[in-house]
């Protein structure tokens, strides 16, 4: 059998973005382009205040650009302005996000945190909460179902806030620093879930990362300095 034939699920041409005016201007984002396809993990690089949150808020339909062209899954969603009319419902129909802390509502038990996503979504009480179950038999934390996030560690935690950012089955999945909070083995073992995800779901994982333990996991490593991108990515060949 051959190959599914990757796609682009995700197009930047040219985007720019600065906030404030005249003397309080800022320029987030001068001109970046990229392109990534279904299947593959890819890692946003820089230091503080090059952009790195800026563009991945641009790609998740949050933060609207000044000048550019975005395609989100074959659809162009902006072009010096929004084409979209719901956003809102983009977000929620093609893309998850995963952060740094995993936000989960603290009055929710797992599997509800996980089924709120659905409902948002329209879906009935009944398959939101199936759904969910799948999701965290999935990511091995089924057994917590019915605990509160103050009872789960950090792991777990993390693997919940997964199974509510796949809830949707996005293909696009937008994380910043997933695993900041987590020792190497845990962050291996997300690390390893999200590249299985983007495999089998045919999505595609953008992560805004500094930790050095899972350069290995991804397959392009974008730099940004200065609201530029570098001319070349990274790839894992290059860093071996």
């Amino acid at each position: 059998m051959l190959p599914a034939q990757k796609k682009s699920l995700i197009e930047l041409d040219g985007i720019f973005k600065h906030f404030g005016e005249r003397d309080t201007r800022v320029d987030a984002l001068r001109g970046v382009s990229l392109n990534v396809n279904s299947g593959e993990v890819v890692a946003l690089l820089g230091p503080s205040g090059s952009g790195k949150t800026t563009l991945l808020n641009v790609i998740g339909c949050i933060v609207e650009p000044n000048a550019g062209r975005l395609s989100i899954d074959g659809d162009i969603v902006f072009k010096d302005r929004w084409l979209s009319s719901n956003l809102r419902r983009l977000r929620l129909e093609k893309i998850g996000f995963i952060f740094q802390f995993h936000n989960l509502l603290p009055f929710l038990n797992v599997t509800d945190n996980v089924a709120v996503v659905l409902d948002l979504a329209g879906h009935d009480l009944g398959s939101a909460r199936r759904r969910a179950a799948e999701l965290l038999d999935y990511l091995e934390v089924g057994h917590r179902r019915n605990a509160m996030p103050s009872q789960l560690s950090g792991g777990e935690a993390q693997r919940v806030a997964i199974a509510r950012a796949l809830a949707n089955k996005p293909r696009i999945i937008l994380a910043d620093e997933p695993t900041a909070a987590l020792d190497s083995k845990r962050a291996g073992i997300v690390m390893d879930l999200l590249r299985k995800l983007a495999t089998e779901q045919d999505a595609c994982i953008i992560a805004v990362t500094h930790d050095e333990k899972i350069f290995d996991r991804f397959d392009q490593i974008f730099h940004l300095r200065d609201g530029r991108l570098d001319d070349q990515e990274v790839n894992q060949e290059e860093l071996a």
